[in-house]
């Protein structure tokens, strides 16, 4: 399932390819502490909750849209905004990381839907969710972490400024259509 293409592949590859690595595993860390805190949230019972309140959950989705858009129209633009705090970590991109999955119902639907199929009743059901909340983050996070290697060794050649302009550009029209792809399969 994480090897499906979605806003957090997306994502990463127009970090990783325009902004290097670093930038790209500050991404996957928020990302997978996203990941995390949903997980968490849904064996306490809260992911139902927003998937039986239609307001909560439209909020939610189109929340997620919005960044997802405003993400991809960031990366057309160029605006070159990696912040590097003084011990050289991009906060900005571990906290977007973060912000798209924990606006990402899709998430909260795969913790609620799927999730629980792997669940065995007859034993503590929050333990178990949490564990196995723990090994998708973790197989995501592998996942997550080998598409920064691979998109980041296109950072190099992508250099100059033409080329990168063309590829950031392709790639954040990538990321647009992920987001309206969103929209359309997280609608209920």
């Amino acid at each position: 399932m994480e090897l499906t293409p979605g806003p957090n592949m997306t994502y990463l590859a127009i970090v990783s390819a325009g902004e290097g690595r670093r930038a790209g595993f500050a991404t996957v860390a928020g990302i997978a502490l996203g990941l995390a805190v949903v997980g968490t949230i849904a064996a306490f019972g809260v992911a139902e909750l927003i998937q039986a309140s239609p307001l909560l959950y439209e909020g939610l989705r189109w929340a997620g849209i919005a960044f997802l858009l405003y993400l991809a129209w960031e990366g057309w633009r160029g605006t070159g905004d990696v912040v590097a705090s003084a011990d050289g970590h991009q906060s900005r991109y571990f906290y977007r990381g973060l912000i798209t999955n924990l606006l990402n119902p899709k998430a909260a639907l795969f913790y609620v839907t799927v999730l629980p199929t792997f669940v065995d009743a007859s034993r503590p059901v929050a333990e178990q969710t949490l564990a196995l909340t723990a090994v998708f983050v973790g197989v995501a996070t592998v996942v997550h972490a080998v598409i920064v290697v691979l998109a980041g060794t296109l950072e190099p050649t992508l250099n100059d400024p033409r080329r990168e302009k063309m590829a950031r550009r392709g790639l954040s029209l990538l990321l647009a259509a992920v987001a309206i792809w969103f929209g359309f399969s997280t609608a209920q």
